[in-house]
């Protein structure tokens, strides 16, 4: 070996590559399936765009774009190639995936989400007549009827008519057609059509093509109708934000009110919400009582009474007393905001089942055009077959070959569904989620703000040294700054008894164990018996009383001064009043439960058997991973398991399910972190989303075998020469709209 080796420097670290700035349009007439897809390709194939977001319910692009490679407004002129208008709403540099405690050092994040309101307010449904589908509509069928009557008057005239009312109401597709081969599209619906239009003139079977030309305008329309009725889910929702408020001003008697827009409002201000009025923006309640509507949010049909010290979203109503609130949160980053942009993000993921579709029709089309061919070339030249005969099928074939009802069969389902979920407080990330939801069998909940209340209350204070003011004083000083359930109990029973709490410092959590604190200097322990045993042995009598306790379904924490023992606190946490109702209905769908918890066995047991339901206890988060990796492992096929938990504690456990889903009645981290979210904070929403999951899936299939019946139906009758041209494009108009009305019954979803 050479002693010496010759020492090569090492390559200097670079950092990584910054991410290009996002751009949102608005992008007019993308309202279908189709058209989403047509965008998306032209995005993908255009140099510095990258990772396009399209919901054509919402009509809305999201993308990275840098502008080094391509300026904006060149991604702006292919748009425009293609026959849509776009138009640009946020700001660069808008992330779309902010937390909200990064909103400070990413104040564009609550502009987006202001003009994702905005946006949905701009996105008036016209009437249908009004819309370009609407005057294609027309212009075909006046011009169609106009052929007709010309028939009557001069057969010559007739002719002709057909065909100017073919070639003209062609042009628009033949333009849309050009331009996708231009951006490397050439096998697209408008393709397909377009040639079957001009071919039916060639033949001379103009009349034909010119209801071709109208019917397929029709199916367009009915795509329109379809994107506008889902998109009203997501416009009552920004419509519930009330559009001014009542700002209080000055100080104790020169306190005024003045009535200021709403988007003018600033955290910390402090606004009167009065009897019949909306809350306009996410606060506190700081004085007053009163019973809120929170089903325009929330979904829970029930007025709920808050008082000082509750939370209160954006858009509820308050049914009675005057409350005064202090503003938390800016306007444009409210609770409806982020589910608004939430929502249209999980629109824009598609489906696994779309995207397979998506893939299956870029080699479909191609090859019905193939087929098509052969048809009208094989018969006449090897077979003896008529030239115009064979051209007829097989142009009848281009017609009936159209992906549109197939295409269209999963997304408009998708969106149907996700905005229905968001109008009952089930908030969905996408088809993705919906897919899985579906073919859960298993479900693992979190105890505590899961399957209780949340809100445990100390039931017992035993003092081994001094009184229970004192023990409880000085728990809380451990405690104090807490947000675990546990911890907050504690600190409220001992401001409920009056107890002092002596200066604490170094307050540090033991994780799945306890929590320690410097306090008077010396080290006080608050954990769970069984961290308190491998601190310091239990005398007999005192595991007596822990046992007796959580025989009761009590939770047990001991105080300690290592290895001194300073006394036991009991708390309980009662189950919640919907916990068993939720669990029977999951057993009616076929779906077991399982509650994983990191209290001690007894008492998980206590609360497992009441609701009935299998138990794992003294549980670490390492354990719930473990358990959730061994749950999924013991599923058989395709079957899923989801986990439910509050969103904060269970964060790892909500990973590495399979379906993540968050209680938190519109918490931040309940809106940004699961897969799905339960704004109404009650677990029977549980139930609810796997019935609208499997509903869902239920209509992909219904829609999926009209789209392919039809088809097989009209190929089969078009070969054997029973059904001709315009009865063809009924094999996807007909589709269409079988498919758009199906799909848009689940925005009855109760």
């Amino acid at each position: 070996m050479n002693p010496n080796p010759r020492r090569t420097a090492p390559a200097p670290v670079q950092d990584p590559a910054p991410e290009a700035p996002e751009l949102c349009y608005l992008v007019e007439g993308m309202d279908c399936a189709d058209c989403a897809n047509k965008i998306e390709a032209l995005v993908n194939r255009t140099p510095g765009a990258s990772n396009p977001r399209v919901a054509f319910t919402t009509q809305v692009l999201r993308l990275n774009l840098d502008e080094s490679v391509t300026p904006r407004e060149s991604l702006e002129a292919r748009i425009r190639s293609l026959g849509y208008k776009p138009t640009l709403r946020v700001p660069d540099g808008t992330k779309s995936h902010t937390h909200p405690e990064e909103a400070a050092h990413h104040p564009d994040r609550g502009e987006a989400r202001a003009q994702d309101g905005e946006r949905v307010h701009e996105l008036e449904d016209k009437p249908w007549h009004a819309t370009r589908q609407g005057r294609e509509v027309i212009t075909t069928g006046v011009l169609l009827v106009a052929a007709l009557v010309f028939g009557f008057i001069e057969p010559q005239l007739s002719r002709w008519g057909y065909i100017a009312a073919t070639l003209i109401g062609v042009w628009p597709l033949a333009r849309k057609a050009w331009a996708g081969v231009r951006l490397g599209n050439p096998f697209s619906i408008n393709t397909l059509v377009t040639i079957a239009a001009i071919g039916a003139v060639v033949i001379d079977e103009a009349p034909e093509a010119a209801v071709v030309v109208f019917l397929f305008a029709v199916g367009e329309l009915l795509e329109g109708i379809a994107a506008g009725r889902a998109r009203a889910g997501i416009k009552a929702l920004a419509a519930l934000a009330p559009k001014t408020a009542f700002l209080l001003e000055g100080e104790g008697e020169d306190i005024r009110t003045r009535e200021v827009p709403a988007s003018s409002l600033r955290v910390g201000q402090v606004v009167q919400v009065r009897p019949g009025g909306r809350v306009p923006a996410d606060g506190t309640i700081l004085s007053g009582f009163s019973a809120l509507d929170d089903s325009p949010v929330t979904g829970e049909s029930v007025p709920v009474s808050k008082g000082p010290g509750d939370s209160v979203f954006a858009g509820s109503i308050n049914t009675d007393g005057v409350l005064t609130v202090r503003v938390d949160k800016d306007p444009s980053d409210n609770t409806i905001a982020r589910i608004i942009h939430l929502v249209e993000e999980a629109q824009g993921s598609k489906a696994p089942t779309a995207r397979f579709i998506d893939r299956f029709s870029r080699y479909y089309t191609p090859g019905v055009l193939a087929i098509a061919t052969l048809i009208a070339v094989v018969p006449p030249l090897f077979l003896g077959g008529a030239w115009h005969e064979w051209l007829y099928k097989a142009l009848a074939l281009l017609l009936i070959g159209c992906p549109c009802a197939l295409v269209l069969s999963v997304p408009v389902a998708i969106t149907s569904a996700i905005s229905a979920g968001a109008r009952r407080g089930l908030l969905i990330k996408g088809g993705a989620v919906l897919e899985t939801l579906a073919r859960v069998r298993t479900v693992a909940f979190d105890k505590t703000g899961t399957l209780t209340e949340g809100r445990p209350r100390v039931t017992d204070v035993v003092a081994l040294e001094g009184s229970e003011a004192e023990l409880l004083g000085l728990a809380a000083a451990v405690e104090q700054g807490s947000s675990h359930p546990l911890a907050k109990a504690i600190v409220e029973k001992a401001d409920e008894v009056g107890a002092t709490l002596p200066p604490s410092s170094d307050q540090q959590a033991v994780q799945g164990k306890g929590a320690q604190a410097m306090v008077q200097g010396r080290t006080l322990v608050v954990g769970s018996p069984r961290y308190a045993a491998e601190l310091a042995p239990l005398a007999a009598e005192v595991a007596g009383q822990i046992e007796a306790m959580e025989l009761q379904g009590k939770t047990v924490v001991l105080l300690l001064d290592p290895p001194a023992l300073l006394g036991l606190i009991a708390i309980r946490d009662e189950p919640r009043p919907d916990a068993r109702e939720a669990l029977s209905q999951l057993k009616q769908l076929g779906v077991e439960g399982v509650m994983l918890t990191g209290d001690n066995a007894r008492t998980g047991q206590a609360i497992a058997e009441g609701l009935g339901l299998e138990v794992r206890a003294e549980l670490m988060p390492e354990d719930k991973l473990r358990i959730i990796g061994e749950l999924r492992r013991a599923e058989k096929g395709n079957q899923k398991v989801a986990m439910v938990g509050d969103g904060i504690n269970d964060a790892p456990a909500l990973a590495q399910a399979d379906v993540g889903i968050a209680m938190g009645g519109g918490t931040d981290v309940a809106l940004e972190t699961a897969d799905a979210a339960l704004l109404r904070n009650s677990v029977t929403g549980v139930s609810d989303l796997i019935r609208l999951s499997r509903g869902t899936m239920r209509v992909v299939a219904q829609n999926i075998a009209f789209a392919l019946g039809l088809k097989a139906v009209f190929l089969a009758t078009t070969l054997l020469g029973v059904t001709g041209l315009w009865p063809a494009i009924l094999a996807d108009t007909g589709a269409t709209a079988l498919v758009t009305l199906n799909s848009l019954r689940l925005l009855r979803f109760r």
